[in-house]
């Protein structure tokens, strides 16, 4: 599937901003599977969702990815246009239905004063490939199926030091072919598509932007490619390795010499100053979330964290969500954070600490080194020392990643939680 022209490309941006064109009349969102691709500068990526009624017969678009499903409500805005939030991500689709059925649209960012990232994207529905139409497969050169090391290629302009290595995990069954990729910060969320001849390509999408990787199976089985959610792709080599893993996360960030303990106060979402030092925390297990709500790893941890705290509140632990947000503004973070709580049914205090960006994270939280990624997940014990400080998260679909991590958590909080107050 090719985007339209520029002309077709214009309209849509004019459309995505409130412009009205002429409308036909009752064109249905077709129910069943659909195929789309986004445009990403020059890169189409492709990626797979099904629609189906839902409550009240209201349509419910699921992306597809690997084992994972993201649902997304549809609000017809008028008879051939639709308008598809993208829960917590502050971004939304605004699509025309043509009368074939298929649909042609954007996603754009619903932060004021945010013009980034605008993707065009066209969809078609009753189509369940991802990249290649049956038929016209390639037999795949090898299967790539494990744990690889992806060592970032430097970019010759760059001042900064090397990247450190990321972990790809790769499954192919024939030319099928699903993974992800996980970094110091996080993960990719899945990722799916396919392995033709030495060639394979994946994509994904869940929400906040569509991401690929594209790579090249080279003689040796080593792999070049790229990985991207943007124009300007990160390059890669990769070597096979059954033990590749990530830095220790628990050994990236740090309290700076001389503190043991630190303390803050910012608003809660009704604009109630809250602080670490209150009454509500004293001997307490309090587990403290550095993230935000644009952030999909972060969403990826509240969904670990909510119904976790939910079932462990009782024994003496409190949970603070410290939410760094897209727009400096009580009222835009009390709306981000609000549709937050209610989606996931978070029963501890989330907090407005400001604007994502730069180095608020240390003008805001002056007692952390090195703070690297959002979420940083905070561990205090009754005492009020800071016991542990964990880097980013890595999601369900990393696997056995991510059950050592919820292991390792719940032996850490147990003993925690044991010790008496002081």
């Amino acid at each position: 599937m090719k985007i339209r022209n520029f002309c077709s490309y214009a309209m849509l941006i004019a459309f995505s901003f409130n412009i009205n064109f002429s409308q036909a009349k009752s064109l249905p969102l077709k129910n069943g599977i659909w195929r789309g691709v986004f445009k990403v500068g020059e890169i189409e990526v492709p990626f797979n969702f099904e629609v189906k009624n839902g409550a009240d017969e209201k349509p419910v678009f699921t992306a597809i990815n690997g084992d994972r499903r993201d649902d997304f409500q549809v609000t017809h805005v008028s008879d051939d246009s639709i308008r598809v939030s993208l829960n917590t991500f502050e971004t939304a689709w605004f699509a025309k239905i043509q009368p074939d059925g298929s649909i042609i649209g954007v996603q754009k960012s619903l932060v004021p004063g945010n013009t980034s990232r605008v993707y065009p994207f066209e969809a078609r529905p009753g189509k369940a490939y991802r990249f290649v139409e049956p038929g016209k497969e390639v037999v795949p050169k090898s299967n790539i199926s494990g744990r690889w090391v992806v060592k970032i290629q430097a970019n010759p302009n760059a001042t900064d030091k090397a990247a450190p290595d990321r972990v790809a995990v790769f499954e192919q069954e024939g030319n099928k072919l699903n993974g992800i990729i996980l970094s110091v910060s996080g993960d990719s969320r899945e990722l799916e598509g396919s392995v033709q001849g030495d060639e394979f390509l994946l994509s994904g999408f869940t929400g906040a932007s569509p991401a690929y990787v594209r790579g090249k199976i080279n003689n040796d089985n080593s792999i070049t490619g790229s990985i991207g959610a943007s124009a300007e792709p990160i390059r890669f080599d990769a070597v096979k390795d059954d033990k590749a893993a990530l830095p220790d996360a628990y050994a990236l960030t740090f309290l700076k010499p001389g503190y043991d303990k630190f303390d803050f106060t910012f608003p809660d979402i009704n604009g109630k100053q809250v602080s670490l030092s209150d009454e509500k925390y004293k001997g307490k297990v309090v587990i403290i979330e550095i993230m935000g709500t644009w952030c999909p790893n972060c969403i990826d941890q509240v969904t670990f964290l909510a119904p976790w705290f939910k079932e462990n509140k009782s024994k003496g632990v409190e949970a603070i969500g410290l939410a760094f947000e897209a727009k400096d503004d009580p009222a835009f973070a009390k709306n981000t954070l609000t549709k937050l709580k209610n989606r996931y049914d978070i029963q501890y205090d989330l907090l407005f600490a400001g604007k994502v960006g730069g180095n608020v994270v240390a003008e805001k939280l002056p007692a952390i080194d090195k703070f690297l990624a959002y979420p940083t997940t905070i561990i205090v014990g009754r005492d009020g020392k800071v016991k542990e400080i964990h880097t980013g998260f890595s999601g369900k679909g990393t696997g056995q990643f991510y059950q050592d991590y919820v292991k390792k958590w719940n032996e850490d909080l147990a003993k925690l939680i044991s010790e008496p107050l002081p």
